[in-house]
């Protein structure tokens, strides 16, 4: 039987975003803004928009597919997938399930985007206060704990203490996010850096995370095209192939009562050795990655589960120094990531990730014909993916 596998077989030929706003400041609507995302992404891949016939989001993306096409004149829609659970964790997913559409022959060409406008609708996430409360959230708020700075500093601060790693480690990852935003003019916080003194300075959100240590709150959209890896060079762009990706979760993560077997984990035990597997790399060979960073936290537990060090070694590896583009061990979130550049609830890494592949970044790392994509440390499920170059692949597209 053929080995079941993405690898090799879709490629990336598109990217398109909107201009990025501080939380309820777009003055689109958020289905204008999707739109945006997805005709500047055509406009990359020198591909007419009538050439779609597949969507594919997640965290309840309200943009919804049919829609979508009506308003782009689509002649026809075929596929339309929406990824469960996991919040941002979603966003390597939803490409994921995007590929398989194309690879199975559900699809020729596939969007995959997220689009959010929160002064249109409200924050993501935040209660309606209707009274009532259920599922994980009736074993928090009884107890105070009401915002995901509070529920996640307990999964960070248990990590922490079992490993010895100090509130450097943290810090360097913020840097590291600041540092490369102000190369990067699209970013939220270009033209505002961050140094160790105001980090330090910046006031607990919620022990041990900083202000700095949390990702901001913004209204944008952005949007990729995938087509089969064969068809993909008649497009405009370098195609950058899919080598590898993974969703899930490992024993129990997602208990409401908080009480998983692994508690003080980013959730990636299970998913990582299947990314791995299905892309045939390892972790020495992953040149630049783009970490969801809705807490630094999370982005420590996530490296360290995919490899790129033992949780006891985070103290020498996470420094400033090693994170950065220009001449870093593993530069790590090269646009700015979720703190600095904007937070599209991380489907604004996979685009970065498509720009180092391609050679483009405004932050581009020395070794970036593979790529790696970290999707929601410390949610359920979680996913990841691997992108690399014609020459990573190592063979000639199925």
């Amino acid at each position: 039987m053929a080995q079941r596998t993405l690898k090799g077989r879709v490629a990336i030929v598109g990217i398109g975003e909107t201009h990025y706003y501080k939380h309820g400041q777009s003055p689109d609507a958020e289905f204008k803004l999707a739109l945006q995302a997805v005709l500047r992404a055509c406009a990359d891949a020198g591909l007419d928009p009538r050439h779609i016939d597949g969507f594919a989001s997640y965290g309840d993306d309200r943009s919804e597919a049919t829609r979508l096409a009506s308003a782009l004149g689509l002649p026809r829609l075929r596929s339309a997938t929406m990824q469960w659970g996991g919040g941002g964790g979603g966003c390597c997913a939803a490409v994921a399930n995007g590929a398989a559409a194309i690879a199975t022959g559900q699809a020729d060409c596939v969007v995959v985007f997220r689009s959010l406008n929160q002064g249109q609708y409200g924050r993501f996430g935040q209660s309606a206060g209707s009274g009532t409360i259920s599922g994980e959230r009736a074993y928090l708020v009884p107890y105070g704990v009401i915002s995901p700075p509070q529920r996640f500093a307990m999964r960070i601060q248990r990590y922490m203490h079992e490993h010895g790693i100090r509130q450097e480690a943290l810090r360097a990852i913020a840097l590291a996010s600041y540092h490369h935003a102000q190369a990067n003019p699209r970013a939220v916080m270009h033209g505002k850096p961050l140094d160790a003194e105001k980090y330090d300075a910046s006031r607990w959100i919620a022990e041990p995370l900083h202000l700095f240590d949390c990702c901001m709150e913004n209204d944008g959209a952005a949007a990729l095209i995938l087509m089969d890896a064969q068809r993909a060079a008649d497009c405009a762009q370098k195609p950058v192939y899919l080598l590898g990706a993974a969703a899930g979760s490992g024993p129990r993560f997602g208990s409401f009562a908080h009480n998983s077997i692994e508690y003080a984990s980013g959730n990636f035990g299970t998913v990582a050795p299947d990314l791995y597997r299905m892309a045939g790399v390892e972790p020495k060979d992953v040149g630049v990655v783009q970490a969801y960073d809705s807490f630094t936290g999370g982005v420590l537990m996530a490296l360290a589960e995919h490899g790129f060090f033992p949780p006891e070694a985070a103290n020498d590896f996470l420094v400033l120094d090693n994170l950065v583009a220009k001449g870093g061990r593993l530069p790590l979130n090269t646009s700015g990531g979720n703190l600095a550049e904007c937070y599209v609830h991380g489907f604004e890494l996979v685009l970065e990730a498509v720009r180092q592949v391609r050679g483009t970044s405004s932050n581009q790392a020395a070794r970036n014909d593979v790529a790696l994509v970290v999707g929601g440390p410390m949610v359920s499920p979680a996913s990841n993916l691997l992108l690399g170059s014609r020459d990573a692949l190592g063979e000639t597209p199925r």
